[in-house]
Parts: C-alpha cells; sequence; structure tokens
C-alpha cells in the first residue's frame, strides 16, 4: 500500500518535472511566434492611428486603450480558445483559414496599393455628414471601425499563433496564445499610442525648454512625424503582401517547394535571401490582391443586381 502511494507520488513528481521543462520553452515559442507574425503586427501598427486624427487630442490616449482593451478581450475570450477548440476538433482546418486570411490581408495591401497610384476626386459629402454627428458619436465610430480591422488582424495572429503550437502539450499551446495575446497587444497599441502623442512632445520640446537644442529637437520631431507616418504605410502595406502572400503560398505545396527551393539556393547570402523572398511573395500578393477584388466586385455586382430585381 505504502509502496503504492510512493509511486504515485514519483509519477507526480515526474510528471511536475516533465511539465517544468516543457514550460521553459515558453518564452522562445512566444519569441518565435512574434516573429513569424512581425508582418501583421506592423500592419495594425500603421493602419491604428488614422482613427484618432481629426478628434480631441486629449481623447487619443482613451481611444487607444478602448481599442486595445477590446483587441485583448477579442485575443484571449474569443479568438484564443476558437483556435484551440477548432484545432482539436477540425485541425485541417487550420490552412485554409490561414490561406482566406492571407487572401484577406493581399486584397487590403492591393486596395492600398491602388489607391496610392489612383486620382480619386473628393467628396465633400463625407465632411458635411461628419459636421452632423457628436464627438461622442464620431469616437464610437471610430473605436467601432478600428475594433473590426483589428479583430481580422488579431484572428490571423492568433491562427498563426496556434499553427506554431501544434504538437505541443495543451498546457504549453494555452501558455504561449495567451502571452501572444498579450505581449503583442501591449506592444502594439504601446507603440501606437507614443507614435500619436510624439507632435504633442515635439511641442512641448520645442515651446517649454529655453535649451536651443532641445527646442530644435522638438521641432524635428513635429517636421519628421507626418514623414514617418507615410513611411509607416508604406511599410504596413509592403508587410500585408509579403505575409498574405507568405501564409497563402505554405498553403500549397507547390510554392511551398518554390519558396524552399529559393531559401536553400541562396542561404549563403542571407539578406539577399530575404529580400529576394519578400520580393516575390509581394509580387504575389499582388496578384492574388487583384484576383480577389475581382471577384469581390463581381459579387457586388451580382448583389446589387438581385436586390434591385422587384419583387414577383
Amino acid at each position: 500500500m505504502a509502496s503504492g502511494f510512493f509511486a504515485l507520488l514519483d509519477d507526480i513528481s515526474a510528471l511536475v518535472k516533465a511539465s517544468a521543462a516543457s514550460l521553459d520553452d515558453v518564452p522562445a515559442q512566444v519569441a518565435k511566434t512574434t516573429g513569424k507574425v512581425s508582418g501583421i503586427v506592423i500592419d495594425d501598427t500603421a493602419v491604428t492611428p488614422k482613427y484618432v486624427v481629426g478628434l480631441d487630442p486629449s481623447r487619443e490616449l482613451a481611444i487607444i486603450f478602448r481599442i486595445a482593451k477590446k483587441s485583448l478581450i477579442n485575443k484571449l475570450l474569443i479568438l484564443s480558445p476558437a483556435a484551440l477548440l477548432l484545432g482539436y476538433f477540425a485541425p485541417w482546418a487550420i490552412t485554409p483559414i490561414l490561406m482566406l486570411g492571407g487572401a484577406y490581408l493581399c486584397f487590403e495591401g492591393y486596395e492600398k496599393v491602388h489607391s496610392m497610384f489612383s486620382r480619386h476626386p473628393e467628396a465633400p459629402a463625407e465632411s458635411e455628414e461628419l459636421a452632423t454627428i457628436t464627438p461622442e458619436e464620431l469616437e464610437q465610430q471610430r473605436v467601432a471601425g478600428a475594433v473590426r480591422t483589428d479583430i481580422i488582424l488579431s484572428a490571423e495572429i492568433m491562427a498563426i499563433a496556434y499553427s506554431q503550437v501544434t504538437g505541443q502539450p495543451i498546457l504549453n499551446q494555452i501558455m504561449v496564445m495567451l502571452a501572444v495575446a498579450v505581449v503583442i497587444t501591449v506592444g502594439v497599441y504601446g507603440f501606437v499610442g507614443l507614435i500619436v502623442k510624439m507632435d504633442d512632445i515635439g511641442m512641448h520640446l520645442a515651446q517649454e525648454h529655453k535649451n536651443p537644442a532641445t527646442q530644435k529637437l522638438g521641432r524635428g520631431i513635429v517636421r519628421f512625424m507626418p514623414h514617418f507616418l507615410r513611411i509607416l504605410g508604406y511599410v504596413g502595406t509592403a508587410a500585408m503582401l509579403w505575409v498574405g502572400a507568405e501564409i497563402i503560398a505554405h498553403g500549397i505545396p507547390l510554392t511551398a517547394h518554390w519558396l524552399h527551393e529559393l531559401e536553400l539556393a541562396l542561404a549563403d547570402v542571407p539578406v539577399v535571401a530575404w529580400l529576394t523572398k519578400a520580393l516575390a511573395c509581394a509580387v504575389f500578393g499582388l496578384m492574388v490582391g487583384f484576383v480577389v477584388e475581382k471577384i469581390v466586385g463581381l459579387a457586388k455586382r451580382v448583389w446589387q443586381g438581385k436586390s434591385e430585381v422587384p419583387a414577383a
């Protein structure tokens, strides 16, 4: 009886040691997963500041905090459990879902590139509409729009995070998913908060300090920020195309093989290999985005045609 009890304690001790050793890998897995979703993180960071443009500067951080809170709740309570359940009951669905998300990223990237080279007439009606709503209503609209965009990007982030821990113990999967959700949300929205307040910081340095060098630094920050936001937007668009295309390519055996062969061929020059792969993925992403845009446009025309048919 006693020997059986001590044998059970030995088994429990071995299980605890194995779990602890497994949990030691969690930080490395979080770092690896964060690297995999860096393109989406960059795009999320580039997109979010536009939602506070034109609003009361004193409300900027509060608005970003509201968006961040909703993003974290969605990741922790909806998207992470959904990914874990899907991985347990229907693991075959993970790759198609990732590819659909990749197609969406390519579509968004293509739309942004297309808008850069297309001239659109000004829409005064929009400003008239904004004039008819209160600042509180406008803030609500902006937050709702940001959360809609964020939940799509967050779903892609959590799906990729899960794809990196498949085959790991369930405790590891949960820990990595939760850690990725917290780290990325805090990192993205903390950086966004810093970006949107840099103008204020620059103005404070330029006006409140008597040191000429500090004042010059402040004026430089104010002048630099519009250029920085523009560059960040370009980087976010490129990251969208690159990441979206790579996700799709890895879901197709033939293109996954081509990417692998390309990496092997340029393995001796890692920088060239990365640039070549990124360029190839960006071009492929533009092609995918173009196709998706045509499909979406056709679907809209068909839907509008059906809605305009009078009832019999």
